[in-house]
């Protein structure tokens, strides 16, 4: 009980967290381009744009801020047994984060958004690009972090404790480079999805509807690149990086539930067990040879049945949430494909149901990410660190399953405030809108 219990909460705050980053990493960098071109091509209009998305930045990184420090405490209270066998190695990426990313962000993010008019322009942009590598270089230490218990190297086993052998090793193991790039990639969609929902509802409420067009436009371009390179080539090669790392994580998240030179890609289906416990797929809907046409190698692809069913992830919870990932990715391409067409003479901005979708569209981009973030971990499931340490031996032995649910209900209220709160703050900035400049009509 108390391990179910433990990654329950585990999953609350961690998945309450992971809210924030991805907003902040991808509107961070959509920022600089907003500022240098109000910077190098001295057009006010972009000036007025950055400081309206950088009040909303700063109100995102508050809370991801306040919501984050929760997450690592987890690590020595409900998961002491994990830290003591490889704190030495999980403790570093955390540490780097802190003191080399973080700092950086935060330094920075001060000087941007109380610098303007107070330092010179190119000063000012360059805390602005300070910033969002401050936001993205604390990514990566977590996903290094995080990667290593997907594909632990540079280590060995010393006296019951994993010590570390290789640093580089470690940081660069077989999922790290990938992961990363694929994560940030899904902030840059969450970034424009952000930016253009929210100038799409100001240009239907007319205002500022001039400043809007620029930033949706803008938005809507980034974002089609962007969903563009989720779907290949990242999220195809973070596939491979999956079957060949982790094969029965692989079998679990695609459907395959026999070992097969001739996989088919599931388009959609059913997850459930037969009359002698086995896993299948009804109501399956596929593409006959298509994934083992995808993932390169002469070995076949491993199914389900090849593993005991205590080393196989949870079966519904993890299927689902990929393809439920992959499909709202396949619609944000759709989405911001129309959404460019429509861009040519202006078409876009008079198409008042593509805006009104686009609007509504705004925080899909995020379940899409918790839905990735549910697949990877819940599909390395029964371990921790994979084949290393298995989940039920990591967590605290003094903790008890009442102290825990004390936290998850305390918790809980407070993600409730403080999101209620975040959503209040939001709305009312946004319904603000852009600073007026009298200079300028509002079309």
């Amino acid at each position: 009980m108390e391990v179910l219990l433990a990654r329950i909460q585990f999953a609350l705050t961690i998945g309450f967290h992971f809210l924030f980053p991805p907003i902040s990493i991808g509107l961070a960098w959509i920022l600089v381009i907003f500022e240098t071109k109000g910077w190098r091509n001295n057009d006010e209009s972009y000036i007025r744009i950055a400081k309206f998305f950088g009040k909303l930045l700063a109100l995102t990184f508050a809370v991801g801020v306040a919501t984050g420090i929760v997450m690592e405490f987890q690590f020595g209270t409900n998961w002491a047994e994990y830290s003591k066998f490889v704190g030495d190695i999980f403790g570093a990426p955390l540490a780097a984060e802190g003191v080399f990313a973080f700092f950086l962000e935060s330094s920075f993010l001060g000087l941007y958004l109380f610098g303007r008019n107070r330092v010179s322009k190119g000063v000012h942009w360059f805390s602005g690009l300070m910033v969002a590598v401050g936001a993205t270089i604390s990514a990566f230490w977590i996903i290094v972090a995080g990667s290593w218990m997907q594909t632990p190297a540079g280590y060995t086993i010393q006296n019951g404790r994993a010590e570390l052998t290789s640093f580089a090793e470690a940081v660069f193991n077989p999922s790290t480079v990938i992961r990363f790039l694929h994560t940030i990639d899904s902030a840059i969609i969450m970034g424009a999805f952000f930016v253009a929902g929210i100038s799409a509802y100001l240009i239907l409420k007319n205002k500022q509807s001039k400043l809007m067009k620029k930033s949706l436009k803008i938005a809507i371009i980034i974002g089609l690149v962007a969903s563009v390179l989720e779907l290949f080539p990242l999220g195809h090669e973070h596939a491979i990086q999956v079957a060949e790392t982790q094969p029965a994580k692989f079998a679990t998240i695609e459907g395959i539930t026999e070992t097969t030179n001739d996989a088919s890609l599931l388009v959609v289906g059913i997850p459930t067990y037969d009359e002698n416990g086995n896993r299948q797929i009804i109501g399956g809907i596929e593409i006959p040879g298509l994934m083992s046409a995808l993932i390169p190698g002469d070995e076949p692809l491993k199914g389900m049945n090849e593993f005991n069913e205590e080393d196989l992830p949870p079966f519904a919870l993890t299927f689902f949430s990929f393809h439920l990932m992959v499909g709202l990715g396949t619609f944000f391409i759709a989405l911001m494909a129309l959404a460019t067409f429509k861009l040519k003479g202006g078409k876009l901005y008079k198409t008042n149901w593509l805006l009104k979708v686009l609007v509504w569209s705004t925080p899909l981009p995020l379940l899409a990410i918790e839905l990735g973030w549910i697949a990877a971990e819940v599909g390395r499931q029964p371990w921790i660190v994979y084949n290393v340490m298995r989940t039920e031996d990591a967590v605290s032995t003094i903790v008890s399953s009442g102290e825990i649910i004390f936290s998850i209900v305390m918790f809980s209220l407070i993600y409730l405030l403080l999101g209620g709160a975040y959503l209040f703050f939001l709305i009312k900035e946004v319904k603000k809108g852009p600073e007026l400049n009298p200079k300028e009509v509002s079309v």
